[in-house]
């Protein structure tokens, strides 16, 4: 591995993929803030008016599959460990920007859960998605992003606004 890189701890000696091994780290309280867009033209935003959409409550079942998703998440991403999560919140909220989706995870264990969070985002902005392409298929999902995260030998991180938005961490 060149030595200009900076140290993974997904990759061995050699360069190569590993799940680390947290099993000597101490359990502690750990959560995690993620959010993300989802860019609506008039159309789509007219389908989420209640009945309007023949799927069924986009935004209820967009929530479902985020807390869903925060649960699956170590089924999707390779070299992510499967962990209890004590619990999940997931809320969507309509803005003149879009559709905002917002979601926070929190565990006591050997290892954070930004993953969970993010995964939960993506789940929720993929729902929605789904049952909107057949009045815009040109839906754009954007601002993928973890807000914040508390706990674990890092420490604390809180993000910046985002551009243009004044949406800061969570």
């Amino acid at each position: 591995m060149p030595a200009d890189l900076p140290l993974l701890s997904h990759l061995d000696a050699s360069g190569r993929p590993h799940m680390v091994d947290v099993g000597a780290k101490v359990d502690t309280d750990r959560e995690a803030t993620a959010e993300g867009w989802l860019r609506l033209s008039a159309a789509a935003r007219a389908q989420l008016e209640p009945g309007a959409n023949p799927k069924g409550d986009v935004l209820l079942i967009a929530q479902l599959a985020g807390i869903q998703g925060a649960k699956r998440a170590a089924e999707l991403i390779p070299l992510c460990h499967p962990l209890p999560i004590d619990g999940v919140e997931l809320h969507l909220e309509l803005l003149p920007e879009g559709l905002r989706v917002v979601a926070r995870v929190r565990t006591r264990w050997r290892t954070g859960v930004e993953m969970e969070a993010l995964t939960a985002v993506s789940a929720a902005l993929l729902t929605a998605y789904d049952m909107l392409k057949a009045v815009d298929r040109a839906l754009c999902m954007d601002g993928l992003r973890l807000l914040s995260k508390r706990g674990g030998r890092s420490g604390d991180f809180v993000a910046a606004p985002a551009p243009g938005t004044g949406q800061g961490g969570g």
